[in-house]
């Protein structure tokens, strides 16, 4: 059910599109369906129909499971939101009725509630709440059946005392559910049609109602206000920084570790061997490996690129692969304040400093670029070192071009390599320099204007305003 409008989100972009962890709330709820090997799933949309069906189509890499639109227009509760569907289920299976803004419910749980419906009866997630204030209340008989859910507005006094509350998940056969939904009517203080009547309807005809009670709240949690976003953000972080330390990570503070989808949406994937490090503030996007003793200094921002063994990655660092990949080798030294740019490939023991940035380039075991530099589109051999202020002219306005540099060459500071050029191994290229011809190994080549001194020469000087 994807159809409400959320006001009090107070946001133009429908509630279920707002994001957590880098992916809409709706998508979550997908993808946990799709682990499920679900056949199709039916999103109901009205608030944002067209936005929200957009945003899922574009979005849709679960191919095994079909993905089908209903509109409820006008929507008139949650039993009239499933009424929608109907036609598009088959009826030979069983229907998991599901929330789009109920984000974090795990695979294994749903499992479970589908384990327990079987083939011919209800199941019903539930949680106890120490405050159940706005839920539906699972109402029991002497000998612990359940009975009814009764809604909140429409409880009594006694009733509102029950703690065990329905989380808006169910698990229901096709065939039952449709003639089940045909009967509700909207005789109740909202005035809508409310989906949890069907289970008393279920209880009349003797079919079995089962709850399959749960202890983890968060699972069943929603999203109806940014505070709520953001708390769901947090528990949703923190599960996933409490996992990593079970592997062996070291985090320098759990409250301070974000792994996100990324732009594309890409599923977030963090997977990090023995002894890695990760201090505070740094963000994880798409799918990150991190090698064993490997170091990520304070807020650092990773998104599909690997980290080898032993590397370390030093403060305020920005590696961002997205189709092409990045990697850093074994022991390299990168940042801080350095950036790599998809398709940049670095070998062992390179060395990346402060403010210099590589694009589409590899760097062979040993080369350095340690200060205020631009790689792009250039293949680096062994041993290189890569002067302060020097950069690749890659780009003549129309095609990108590559620059090669060869094993043991030495770039002074302030060079421009215009691109397509070659250096040859253990050349040199003098400060200042630019070079758009291919050098000879071994070669120093200087290719600059030649220094004038002039003597007696007087500095303007700024006259007196009148």
């Amino acid at each position: 059910m994807a159809a409400g409008k959320g006001t009090r989100m107070k946001s133009r972009m429908p509630k279920v599109l707002q994001k957590l962890a880098g992916r809409a709330l709706v998508q979550h709820v997908l993808h946990t369906a799709a682990q499920l090997q679900a056949r199709s799933a039916v999103v109901i949309t009205g608030h944002g129909a067209e936005q929200v069906e957009a945003a899922l189509a574009a979005g849709a890499t679960d191919s095994a499971m079909a993905l089908k639109f209903v509109r409820q227009e006008p929507q008139l509760g949650t039993g009239h939101a499933v009424q929608q569907a109907v036609p598009a289920l088959a009826d030979d299976g069983l229907v998991i009725v599901l929330s789009g803004d109920v984000p974090l419910t795990q695979a294994q749980t749903l499992q479970a509630l589908v384990d327990a419906a079987g083939a011919d009866r209800m199941a019903l997630l539930t949680v106890a709440l120490d405050n159940p204030t706005g839920y539906g209340r699972i109402v029991r008989n002497a000998q612990g059946t359940v009975q009814r859910i009764v809604e909140q507005k429409d409880a009594s006094e006694d009733e509102r005392a029950i703690q065990e509350i329905y989380s808006g998940i169910m698990a229901v056969p096709a065939k039952r559910l449709a003639q089940w939904l045909a009967q509700l009517n909207n005789h109740n203080a909202q005035g809508e049609y409310y989906l949890t009547d069907i289970v008393a309807m279920a209880v009349a005809e003797g079919v079995e109602v089962v709850a399959h009670r749960i202890t983890d709240a968060v699972q069943v949690a929603g999203v109806n206000s940014p505070l709520q976003l953001a708390e769901l953000e947090r528990a949703h972080q923190q599960r996933q920084a409490i996992a990593l330390m079970e592997q062996g990570v070291r985090l320098a503070d759990p409250a301070r570790l974000d792994v996100r989808d990324d732009v594309r949406g890409l599923p977030a994937h963090l997977v990090c061997e023995q002894d890695v490090d990760i201090d505070v503030g740094c963000i994880f996007t798409g799918r990150v490996e991190i090698g064993e003793g490997a170091r990520i200094g304070a807020y650092c921002h990773i998104s599909n690129a690997t980290i080898a063994a032993g590397a370390v990655i030093h403060p305020f660092t920005h590696i961002d692969g997205e189709k092409l990949g990045a990697s850093v080798g074994e022991g390299a030294l990168i940042g801080p304040f350095a950036r790599l740019r998809p398709g940049a490939q670095l070998g062992k023991q390179v060395h990346i400093g402060n403010f210099v940035e590589v694009k589409n380039s590899t760097m062979a075991e040993g080369s350095k670029a340690n200060h205020l530099a631009y790689l792009g589109d250039a293949t680096v051999g062994e041993r290189v070192n890569y002067g302060a202020g020097s950069i690749t002219a890659n780009y003549d306005g129309v095609n990108k071009h590559r620059t090669v540099i060869e094993n043991d060459v030495q770039i002074g500071s302030n060079c421009v390599l215009v691109a397509p050029v070659t250096l040859g191994a253990g050349s040199t290229v003098g400060g200042g320099s630019t070079v758009t011809k291919n050098t000879e190994p071994g070669v120093l080549t200087v290719a600059r204007g030649k220094q004038v001194t002039i003597s007696n020469w007087k500095r303007p000087v700024k006259q007196p305003k009148v």
